[in-house]
């Protein structure tokens, strides 16, 4: 279970297709960013296990972490696109009796959607627009919470599949929305209560 509040981005270290799935190696990026042998670890909002703790360049402040992604993993998100150099977001699963700053989060991705647009500055701040695939808009609420690319954003008048969110100083500096553009795919998870809502209903 993650929060989606983002800890670090860092830059795609390997990436490389095997078989129906893929190979995801990422540095650690920090010394206080401690990852051990099954972690969980969200890589832009989606849930990844650590498979393997690879020996890293001398200087580096810990081991790279290297990740096995499914072909439901590389099918439910924008991955297969992937190419070393790339920034992810990264969040490590919570713990009990943390303070939950962000949303509940599983790291399951929904399916994906796009940039639309983007405006803004760093002393107003940004306004980002954002359109998701068909079939996610029934879950877009006003103040409702949306996890995109691994971050815990406020969605704004959603409009069939659109809606807008804004984004502060330190979140656009914080992730990988800084160096977004428009047109560039994102992984989407919708607000959990909302789908067990759905699920239990009479119908659902």
């Amino acid at each position: 279970m993650f929060t989606g509040l983002v800890e670090a981005q860092v830059p795609v270290h390997q990436f490389e297709i095997r078989g129906g799935g893929a190979r995801l190696v990422l540095p650690t990026p920090s010394e206080g960013f401690q990852a051990a042998l099954g972690d969980s670890i969200s890589v832009c909002g989606c849930c990844l296990t650590v498979s393997a703790l690879l020996e890293a360049p001398p200087g580096a402040p810990g081991p790279n972490l290297e990740f096995e992604l499914s072909k439901e993993t590389l099918d439910c998100t924008w991955f297969a696109s992937l190419i070393p150099g790339r920034q992810v977001n990264l969040e490590r699963a919570m713990q009990l009796g943390e303070r939950l700053g962000g949303h509940l989060v599983s790291g399951h991705v929904d399916g994906g959607g796009e940039i639309v647009s983007i405006s803004g500055d760093a002393e107003a701040g940004w306004t980002f627009r954002f359109r998701v695939d068909a079939g996610l808009e029934r879950y877009l609420t006003p103040k409702g919470s949306a996890t995109l690319d691994g971050i815990s954003l406020t969605v704004n008048e959603p409009e069939g599949r659109e809606f807008w969110v804004a984004v502060i100083p330190v979140t656009f500096a914080e992730t990988t929305l800084g160096t977004a553009v428009p047109g560039q795919r994102i992984n989407v998870e919708v607000d959990l209560v909302g789908k067990w809502i759905e699920k239990l209903m009479p119908g659902g």
